[in-house]
């Protein structure tokens, strides 16, 4: 991970979605990773797979979920099926 201020410690993923496990300097600011994160997915994957854009209007949306400390699978869970469909 790039971005000033950011450690990147694990990054687990799933046939639908990607965790990242981060510890950001709060002077940074947690919404600045996200953004750039989301921003240089987005840029590889249609480098990587050009059909991409002209068969989505959008990779990936503005939307996404912080917890601290123990967040509750059932808290994770609410917020993916929010997601769907979006």
């Amino acid at each position: 991970m790039e971005e000033k201020g950011t450690w990147l410690f694990e990054v687990p993923t799933m046939p639908d979605r990607v965790h990242l496990l981060v510890e950001v300097d709060p002077h940074y600011g947690l919404h600045k990773l996200v953004r750039a994160s989301k921003a240089r997915s987005t840029q590889m994957l249609g480098e990587e797979y050009p059909w991409l854009r002209s068969r989505l209007p959008s990779l990936g949306t503005n939307s996404h979920f912080v917890a601290t400390g123990r967040a509750g699978g059932l808290m994770v869970k609410r917020y993916v099926d929010t997601q769907k469909g979006r």
